[in-house]
């Protein structure tokens, strides 16, 4: 079984949790364009300054899926 990676893009300012929720629908689309076997994304707010959105990947489509996307940063996703 592959691993699963978390690729996060991060937003700052009075907009980052609107911006970051916005980003969301853009992942999601992607997914369904390219036919991804995953489709967990999600966004978070940190505070009222920052959020993230992120979507996880296999190993195998990271590199191809980071190219196109250029996320912010990475991580191991566990459940």
């Amino acid at each position: 079984m592959s691993r699963k990676i978390k690729l996060i893009w991060d937003f700052r300012g009075p907009a980052s949790a609107k911006t970051a929720e916005h980003h969301e629908i853009h992942l999601k689309e992607y997914i369904a364009i390219e036919k991804l076997p995953l489709n967990i994304t999600g966004y978070k707010i940190i505070n009222d300054m920052q959020a993230i959105a992120f979507m996880v990947v296999t190993d195998e489509h990271m590199i191809a899926v980071r190219d196109a996307l250029k996320p912010h940063r990475g991580e191991v996703y566990v459940e």
